[in-house]
């Protein structure tokens, strides 16, 4: 396939010639011919929309390249799915050795790229050094600070080993990116695919067939691809960034599924599920909402008054009304449905009296006449930062301002851009802070790793947690283990921790909306919160 980021010579006789074919496609019908805006013409393809640009489709760097778009050309070594169970990919199995530290990968044979070339553990390797040339850019995923050397076996076996054990490691190969894999042909002539890559070449089902920047893209079904192909012959992927427009786009009928997580209002999602013509699915728990609550603002260090805020607010009622049912209230930091996470934890629950007690009992006082309790002169109030662009972190926020201020604390609403947000979360410079987890396959290890882990603001929010030192053991102890039972006592004693202390309050599950027309036979959410869910589509006959 020709590249689409490269720019070619254009000869004067070449563009006669284009100019000819030009006035003759003008004069004759075109009815017959499929764009990126008709599908009729390919039995077997559905239409979809996206806030943006699918992106440079470079498979080891990020924004602004879009994971589902990633997930539909390059494929991983192990694949995640349903329950953290981990299958074969590209590699069709794989040995781990006693210590913890050799993974030797055996390759799935016959496998080519999208152009037709060979995948074996030379392009394997190829690829992982060429991220691995840019650790920093790359260390937020534990197995990058770890893996002391990459080596070729032989034409079908390649090998990683690393400075110390780390379980995690096949679960962080799952993930859509950085470690997928481009074919010799993507690499630019110095191998250093940060700088960019000449063309997306991988071994995914489909492969880019056309691409207009900020308008559409085209992918069709990869004709060398090893596995079973989808039903879906073809995807087009239009690139509409106001979520109304969008809507109205589906009810024309130039849509045929609208997918993902916030692409619509709840509002917007629920009028369609009340329409009969359309049929409306939510995911399983893809995340949570939480709040942050910084322990080292010195008011909010005392876990009494942590917990006082935690059981301070009608969650419940906030979560059902402001999600319309959407969302589910959370009772504990992460879901059941990701490994070592299916545990009973104590749920923090509504009530106001015990809150006022505690206050009362942590020496916040509300004075004579006053609304806003004191300590030593000083009022207990704080600043709540939220996502202006979020309405439901706003509403959120709002709620949590009105119930807290009945029990006497005074809380400062923020609304802030997302990037001025993240900022003040690195900087620990906040209060109250709306916060959300990775998701599969990231977490749990992902999640325990930040709690212990400086420079992302969760470790630091946890800072004044009176065993805190002892917890960053339990995670660094938990991530080196070879011993699954003891890993799953580690997990619990964590997260039991963690539910007690009330510095991370979990509000609401996140769940994925998908909203299609009657052409789709069936839909399944993939396991993989940012792959693509094409794959799991099943067509009727048209």
């Amino acid at each position: 396939m020709k590249s689409f980021y490269s720019k070619k010579s254009v000869t004067p006789i070449m563009i006669v010639l284009v100019a000819i074919l030009l006035v003759v496609a003008g004069c004759s019908s075109n009815q017959n011919s499929t764009t990126a805006t008709d599908n009729k013409a390919v039995p077997k393809s559905i239409t979809m929309s996206w806030p943006r640009d699918i992106g440079t489709m470079n498979p080891h760097t990020y924004n602004p390249s879009q994971l589902f778009a990633q997930s539909m050309m390059y494929e991983p070594l192990v694949s995640y799915q349903s329950n953290g169970k981990l299958t074969p990919a590209l590699a069709k199995s794989w040995d781990i050795s006693k210590d913890g530290k050799v993974y030797t990968f055996h390759l799935r044979p016959n496998v080519k790229f999208s152009d037709g070339t060979p995948f074996n553990a030379d392009i394997v390797k190829k690829n992982f050094d060429a991220v691995l040339k840019h650790k920093d850019t790359h260390s937020w995923l534990g197995i990058v600070g770890v893996i002391d050397q990459t080596e070729v076996v032989d034409d079908h076996t390649f090998r990683l080993t690393l400075t110390e054990p780390y379980y995690p490691v096949l679960q962080d190969l799952s993930v859509v990116r950085p470690f997928r894999f481009l074919g010799a042909a993507g690499f630019p002539d110095n191998g250093d695919t940060a700088e960019g890559i000449k063309e997306p070449v991988g071994t995914g089902p489909w492969l880019l067939s056309e691409y207009k920047q900020d308008e559409y893209a085209v992918f069709k079904q990869n004709p060398n691809y090893w596995g079973t192909l989808p039903d879906v012959q073809q995807v087009t992927i239009k690139i509409i960034p106001d979520a109304e427009t969008r809507v109205a786009a589906f009810e024309k009928g130039d849509l045929d599924l609208i997918y993902g997580e916030g692409v619509i209002s709840l509002d917007a999602f629920n009028q369609l599920r009340e329409n009969q013509e359309y049929t409306t699915q939510l995911s399983e728990p893809v995340g949570t909402r939480s709040l942050l609550l910084n322990s080292s603002n010195p008011k909010l260090a005392d876990i009494r008054v942590r917990t006082a805020l935690n059981q301070g607010f009608n969650k419940k009622d906030m979560v059902e009304g402001i999600t319309s049912g959407l969302e589910e209230p959370a009772d504990s930091i992460l879901s059941k449905n990701y490994p070592y996470t299916n545990i009973d934890l104590k749920p923090v629950t509504y009530n106001v009296a015990s809150s006022q007690a505690l206050l009362d009992e942590a020496g916040w006082k509300l004075p004579a006449g006053g609304t806003v309790r004191e300590k030593n002169g000083e009022p207990l109030e704080f600043e709540l930062i939220y996502d202006k662009t979020d309405p439901i972190q706003k509403a959120m926020a709002e709620t949590i301002q009105a119930e807290w201020g009945a029990l006497g604390a005074k809380v400062n609403l923020s609304g802030l851009e997302l990037t001025v947000q993240i900022k003040r979360l690195k900087a620990n410079d906040f209060d109250l802070y709306f916060w959300y987890n990775y998701g599969a396959p990231y977490d749990p290890h992902s999640f325990i790793n930040v709690v212990a882990s400086p420079g992302f603001g969760i470790s630091e929010t946890l800072s004044a947690v009176p065993n805190k030192k002892e917890l960053d053991q339990q995670i660094r102890a938990t991530l080196s283990s070879t011993d699954e039972t003891k890993r799953q006592e580690l997990y619990r004693s964590i997260l039991t921790t963690l539910q007690e202390q009330s510095a991370i309050v979990p509000i609401s599950y996140i769940k994925k909306t998908a909203v299609y027309h009657k052409n789709i036979a069936q839909f399944v959410f993939p396991a993989n919160r940012d792959e693509n869910p094409f794959s799991g589509i099943t067509l009727n006959a048209q």
